[in-house]
């Protein structure tokens, strides 16, 4: 599933609209976030959200992106597939 439009809000909140019409909120502020994501936790740097075009999917200044199946899970409120394939 790809991401075709993404928009940061408030409280580390991500809106996105799917290729098939989905649209919904991931709030990523009780996500771990290790690592380079931790940079997701600043205001001015997650403002900088865009959609690559190749990627399908949410980016950020020097690389950072977030799978657009794993987001597409949350919106749905399912597990990721890899969880689902753990149950």
């Amino acid at each position: 599933m790809d991401v075709v439009e993404a928009k940061a809000l408030e409280g580390l909140k991500l809106w996105l609209r799917f290729s098939d019409g989905t649209e919904g909120v991931v709030d990523l502020s009780q996500e771990a976030l290790p690592g380079l994501l931790g940079q997701l936790r600043d205001p001015g740097f997650f403002v900088q959200v865009r959609v690559d075009p190749e990627l399908k999917a949410p980016v950020w200044p020097g690389g950072l992106d977030l799978d657009p199946l794993v987001l597409y899970a949350k919106v749905l409120g399912r597990p990721p597939l890899e969880e689902a394939e753990a149950l």
